[in-house]
C-alpha cells in the first residue's frame, strides 16, 4: 500500500478511536479493525517502527498475567513497552495498540487462535508459548486443532522461541527449532496425587502411547516421558524450585536461570502464576536482562483486573479470580483450598460468545475438593442455575447456595451474607460486568491497569 493510502487508513482509525471515546466506549479493538480493513498490512508496517522489535505471548491460560509480569521486568530494566494492557488480543486489538505506539519494544499478548496470522505480520524478536488446554470447544475446536497451527508457526518467523517444558504439546514445538529456551517447575513437594479430570495432552504426539508421569503439577503439566519412543520432557534452563504457595496472598520460589539462583516473593497466588512468572523470566532472559532486574520486576508486579486482584467494598475484601476452563478453574480451586474455611463464594457463570456457549466444562472442574470449605455460595450470571447444580453435586448443601442471575443484585446479596473475604470466581464476560459494577459503586477505577 502506498504511503498516502496508509496514512489515510491510520487517520480513519484515529477518528474511530476518538468517536468511541466520545461515545463512552472503549477504543481497544474497533479502531484497529477499521485500520486493517483499509490497510491489511498495517500490523507489520507499524511493528517495524519499534526499535527493539517485539515480544509475543500466547497461551490458553495466563497470557495476560505473563504479559503484565514481562512489562514489569521491562520497566525495571528502563525500557518502554508498547503493551495491549486492556487484553484486546486479536488482530484488531493488536493494530489499535500499535497505531500510535510510543516505546522501545512491543509487548503483545495474542489470542491463541489468532497467533499464527499476527505473528507472521509482527515477525517478533521473542515468542513465548505458555500452555494449551481445552477452552471454548464451540469456538476453537479440540486442543489438537490449535496445536497443529502452532507447529507450523514454530518453524517460521517467531524469533527466539520460549516454551513451557512441562506441557507436552508446547515442548514438542521446540523440535527442529533453533535453540529454544525451555522453562518449567522442579519441586517434588507440590505434585498432584492423581491426574485431574482436566488433563488434556497426556499421550505422546509421536507414537500415541500414554505418557508416564514422574510428577504432575497442573492438569497435564509435569515431568513426563514416553517409554516407547523415548520422547520426554526437555530439561528447562529457567526453573522454579522450592515453591511455597500461600493461598490467595501470593507465592514464593527459587528462580534458577542457567544455574544462577535467586528467591522471588511473588505477590500473585497459585502455581499457575509461578508458571506465568517463569515465562516472563525466560522472555527477559532471552533479551539479556539480568537476574536481579528480573526479580525486581516480578516482585513489583500487580495483578491485572480479575486475576487475583483484591478490591475493598462494603467493608469487605473482594478477591477476584477469573475462571474460564477446567484447568484454570482447578488451579483457582486449589488456591482457595489453602485458605481454609468457611469461604464465601460468588460464582458467576456466563455463556456469552467470549466465554464460550458450552459451559459443560464446569463438570470437569474439581469443585468436590473445595466443597467442604464453602460456607455460602452465591451463584449468578446467565447460567447461574447450572453453577448452583454443579456445586450441589460437588457436595455443597442447597441451604448454603443462593441463585441470583442478576450480577449487581447477587453481589449485594453475597456482600450481605458474611463478614470476611468474599471470593469471586467469574467467567470472562462476567468479570467485565463485575468490573463495571465495582466502578459504578466507586470500589474500582476506570483503568484496566
Amino acid at each position: 500500500m502506498g504511503v498516502v493510502r496508509a496514512a489515510g487508513a491510520q487517520a480513519a482509525a484515529r477518528l474511530t478511536a476518538r468517536a468511541c471515546r466520545i461515545a463512552g466506549r472503549g477504543a481497544t479493538s474497533l479502531p484497529g479493525k477499521v485500520l486493517l480493513r483499509l490497510d491489511p498490512a498495517a500490523i507489520g508496517d507499524l511493528a517495524r517502527r519499534l526499535p527493539d522489535g517485539s515480544i509475543v505471548i500466547s497461551a490458553t491460560n495466563g497470557k495476560t498475567t505473563t504479559a503484565a509480569m514481562t512489562a514489569a521486568i521491562l520497566e525495571a530494566d528502563g525500557r518502554s513497552a508498547v503493551h495491549n494492557r486492556s487484553g484486546a488480543n486479536m488482530a484488531g486489538g493488536i493494530a489499535t495498540t500499535l497505531l500510535d505506539a510510543r516505546g522501545d519494544i512491543g509487548l503483545l499478548e495474542v489470542d491463541e487462535f489468532w497467533l499464527d496470522g499476527v505473528a507472521a505480520a509482527l515477525k517478533p524478536r521473542v515468542t513465548v508459548l505458555g500452555n494449551l488446554f481445552r477452552d471454548q470447544l464451540d469456538r476453537y475446536g479440540e486442543l489438537e486443532a490449535i496445536a497443529q497451527r502452532w507447529r507450523v508457526l514454530a518453524q517460521s518467523t517467531v524469533g527466539q522461541l520460549v516454551l513451557n517444558a512441562d506441557d507436552p504439546a508446547i515442548a514438542a514445538l521446540g523440535r527442529g527449532a533453533s535453540s529454544p529456551i525451555y522453562f518449567g517447575v522442579d519441586d517434588s513437594r507440590i505434585g498432584l496425587d492423581a491426574a485431574p479430570h482436566a488433563s488434556d495432552a497426556t499421550h505422546c504426539g509421536t507414537c500415541g502411547t500414554p505418557f508416564v508421569y514422574e510428577r504432575r503439577y497442573l492438569g497435564h503439566l509435569g515431568i513426563y516421558r514416553c517409554d516407547v519412543c523415548a520422547t520426554r520432557r526437555p530439561a528447562p534452563s529457567v526453573v522454579a524450585q522450592e515453591v511455597q504457595l500461600d493461598g490467595v496472598s501470593g507465592s514464593r520460589f527459587e528462580l534458577v536461570i542457567d544455574r544462577t539462583a535467586s528467591i522471588v516473593e511473588l505477590p500473585l497466588p497459585g502455581l499457575y502464576n509461578v508458571y506465568n512468572a517463569l515465562g516472563a523470566a525466560a522472555a527477559a532472559h532471552a533479551l539479556g536482562i539480568s537476574m536481579s532486574t528480573i526479580v525486581v520486576g516480578l516482585e513489583a508486579v500487580r495483578p491485572a483486573f480479575g486475576r487475583g486482584e483484591s478490591v475493598a467494598i462494603a467493608g469487605r475484601a473482594l478477591k477476584i479470580l477469573l475462571v474460564k476452563n477446567p484447568a484454570g478453574a482447578n488451579e483457582v480451586l486449589r488456591t482457595l483450598s489453602l485458605e481454609g474455611g468457611p469461604l464465601d463464594l460468588l460464582a458467576v457463570l456466563n455463556d456469552q460468545i467470549a466465554d464460550g456457549r458450552d459451559v459443560s466444562w464446569i463438570w470437569d472442574a474439581d469443585f468436590e475438593g473445595l466443597a467442604p470449605t464453602i460456607g455460602h455460595a452465591t451463584c449468578a450470571g446467565t447460567r447461574a442455575a447450572e453453577m448452583a447444580l454443579r456445586l450441589k453435586y460437588a457436595g455443597v448443601a442447597p441451604s448454603r447456595i443462593t441463585v441470583c442471575e442478576d450480577l449487581p443484585a447477587a453481589l449485594g446479596a453475597a456482600l450481605d451474607a458474611g463478614m470476611g473475604p468474599l471470593y469471586a470466581m467469574p467467567t470472562y464476560t462476567a468479570m467485565l460486568e463485575l468490573r463495571r459494577e465495582l466502578v459504578r459503586r466507586g470500589a474500582a477505577g476506570d483503568s484496566f491497569a
